[in-house]
């Protein structure tokens, strides 16, 4: 099964003194993928029940990335459990592999800010995709 795949420029914006990507930018890119990939699946967090709060990011810089490098952002499902998921991401620039990372987005419930059950539909999705 092929990763969902979404390309973005970097922009100036990103990027830091040094005419790279800043460490903490990629991370707009990983949650840019991630919103569209969800979407995909008809699973946007806007149609969803409870809150979503990301409880572990990490990313591997493997490459430099510049302004207005065109990436992909490809997309693929790590770990489903009962409160939690992890996405896993590999950015590339014309096929260079630049950035991996993973973020886990648990789901809570807004009143009591404890963890809650994914949403079935949700969870069924992610598992479908599961490598």
């Amino acid at each position: 099964m092929q990763p969902f795949v979404l390309e973005s420029r970097v922009r100036f914006v990103d990027t830091d003194a040094s005419g790279r990507i800043h460490y903490t930018a990629l991370f707009r890119h990983f949650e840019a993928a991630e919103f569209e990939f969800l979407r995909s699946l008809g699973c946007s967090y806007h149609t969803l029940e409870g809150g979503y709060p990301r409880v572990h990011v990490e990313c591997d810089y493997l490459s430099a990335l510049r302004s207005d490098d065109l990436i992909a952002t490809a997309v693929t499902v790590d770990r489903v459990g009962g409160t939690s998921f992890t996405l896993a991401y590999s950015v590339s620039v014309e096929e260079r592999p630049a950035a991996k990372g993973k973020i886990t987005v648990v789901c809570i419930d807004p009143a009591t800010q404890r963890p809650r059950p994914l949403p079935e539909r949700l969870s069924e999705a992610l598992k479908h995709l599961k490598l």
